[in-house]
């Protein structure tokens, strides 16, 4: 009982150290491009906001 319990605590050791190692580089990017603070109120992203801010107002 010992030695199996030890071997699936290996395993998924294992699955998870090599699903940290790919996901990490992915939520790095995702932290770094999340720098401001709200939504970015420029362009296209302003014409959205106001045209949906003017329907839920009517």
């Amino acid at each position: 009982m010992t030695a199996a319990l030890l071997q699936t605590s290996a395993t998924a050791l294992r699955i998870l150290a090599l699903s940290a190692m790919m996901i990490a580089p992915v939520g790095a990017l995702a932290w770094s491009n999340a720098g401001g603070l709200g939504i970015e109120k420029q362009g296209t992203g302003l014409v959205l906001f106001i045209t949906l801010q003017r329907q839920s107002m009517s």
